[in-house]
């Protein structure tokens, strides 16, 4: 398993509205070798310019509008050319090993849709975890890997969510269509 590779193979989208102070946080979290598509939904340009001076790995797209949660994503996923992508929150911050970990599980079970972190929520830490991945009907959105065949005869989020419940409808389509949604401890 080769660590380059695989950063190769993995596009990393944030939908992001105005989140100028969380998001460098976030970035600093992710390998500089992994590309990173951020989806701005205004037309600040400034924030556009800073960030891709500042992250050579870094494509900021300005929509103009707010496109919400799940039209935002569609726009990056449109624009993937890797095989898998990771939708991330802009607040949310990678521990150091999550992606390694990531490819890890993935040379273990190729064929899933989704790879969630098991700590879905902040509540979620106290509970100690089976440290086992356990297959799921359905992830929050905040952090989820995507192998991208998986999705070409369902698509993506439905655009007709603006924000709420499209992970849910996504992985409910998923589910029907009998694909793979794992939760993974040794993630985020």
């Amino acid at each position: 398993y080769n660590k380059l590779m695989f950063n190769q193979d993995l596009t990393v989208i944030i939908n992001t509205f105005n989140s100028d102070e969380k998001i460098f946080s976030c970035l600093k979290s992710i390998n500089p070798n992994i590309s990173i598509i951020i989806i701005e939904n205004s037309n600040n340009l400034d924030f556009k310019n800073s960030l891709e001076k500042k992250y050579q790995n870094v494509k900021c797209e300005l929509t103009g509008t707010n496109l919400g949660y799940a039209n935002g994503n569609n726009l990056g996923l449109s624009k993937v050319k890797t095989k898998y992508s990771l939708i991330l929150n802009p607040d949310t911050i990678l521990e150091k090993n999550s992606i390694n970990n990531f490819f890890k599980t993935v040379s273990r079970l190729p064929d899933f849709a989704i790879i969630s972190p098991a700590i879905q929520e902040e509540k979620d830490k106290k509970i100690k975890k089976n440290n086992k991945i356990t297959e799921v009907d359905n992830v929050k959105g905040f952090a989820m890997f995507i192998n991208m065949n998986q999705f070409k005869e369902i698509g993506f989020f439905d655009k007709n969510f603006f924000i709420y419940f499209e992970e849910i409808d996504l992985c409910r389509r998923l589910k029907l269509a009998n694909k793979k949604i794992y939760l993974d401890p040794n993630i985020i």
